[in-house]
């Protein structure tokens, strides 16, 4: 085990069902949960103020000197994925709840799948 957390967040408690599953699989790992329950709920903000709740979220998380942020709200996974990853750089892995998702539908189903989401 590496001493440095894994770090998630979310728009609120919503990924609190993610944290258990991390520390389900990898109970060993130390893990901080933020729940960005100031800015709550996500879905009416714009898309700029999601990205910019983001990065002052990761900047936080950074200072505790995680090895991994795991973004478990689906809307911040959606548009500020891929600036998170751009701004945490090498300092830790950046990872989001869309990816594997869909990543193991493709894998596993062949068929249609209908997906239901925030707005």
């Amino acid at each position: 085990m590496n001493s440095n957390p894994i770090e998630i967040f979310d728009s609120g408690i919503g990924g609190l069902t993610v944290a258990h599953a991390v520390t389900t699989l990898l109970p060993d790992e130390n893990i901080i949960y933020f729940g960005d329950t100031a800015h709550l709920p996500y879905r009416d903000k714009s898309f700029s103020a999601i990205q910019a709740c983001s990065i002052k979220i990761c900047s936080a998380l950074l200072q505790q000197k995680c090895k991994v942020i795991l973004i478990a709200c689906n809307f911040a996974s959606a548009v500020a994925y891929e600036l998170v990853r751009e701004y945490v750089g090498s300092e830790a892995k950046v990872l989001n709840v869309i990816d594997s998702v869909t990543t193991y539908l493709l894998i596993t189903y062949s068929e249609k799948i209908d997906l239901i989401g925030t707005k």
